[in-house]
């Protein structure tokens, strides 16, 4: 389960992104949303990505709003199937990262998302590919892609739609 997690920064919204550790994992220093394994005394998978927002980046579920719940994804790699939520806080936050799982922190700004110029098409080598082209979006020195451009790109329609 993972949050996209919208939130008030210079009086602007933005989106919290994590740049994972490098590892021995397909998922090794990708670009993500908060989030994790669902376990046993989680009580719904909407509690399982406010408990793993907080583990990840220190937000505390009492700052955070479910909004809803987006479509579930299956991410063949790492055979997870991944449950996103959309959440908002309305006050700036302060993100206290876990050394452990993350490597930084990503602040984007909501109207690079809804940039068209933001979406690209990036050739990647991964652990499982090789020399493929791939949509991603691009932030700074970034490109986001995989299940996280897939959920990015829901949430940039469902915007679109209420704009």
């Amino acid at each position: 389960c993972v949050l996209m997690l919208i939130y008030p920064k210079n009086n602007k919204p933005h989106l919290i992104l994590i740049l994972r550790n490098s590892y021995k994992g397909v998922h090794s220093a990708q670009i993500g949303f908060p989030g994790g394994k669902v376990e046993d005394f989680d009580v719904s998978l909407e509690d399982t990505a406010l408990r793993e927002t907080f583990e990840e980046i220190g937000i505390d579920r009492k700052q955070i709003t479910i909004v809803r719940q987006f479509t579930e994804i299956y991410i063949p790699p790492s055979n997870f199937k991944v449950f996103p939520f959309l959440g908002y806080s309305t006050e700036e936050l302060t993100f206290i990262p876990d050394d452990r799982e993350d490597f930084g922190i990503i602040e984007m700004p909501l109207s690079v998302l809804l940039d068209e110029k933001t979406l690209v098409t990036k050739t990647l080598s991964t652990s499982y590919m090789e020399e493929v082209g791939v949509p991603a979006f691009k932030f700074q020195e970034h490109y986001i892609w995989g299940a996280t451009s897939q959920m990015l790109n829901e949430l940039k329609e469902v915007i679109k739609k209420v704009l």
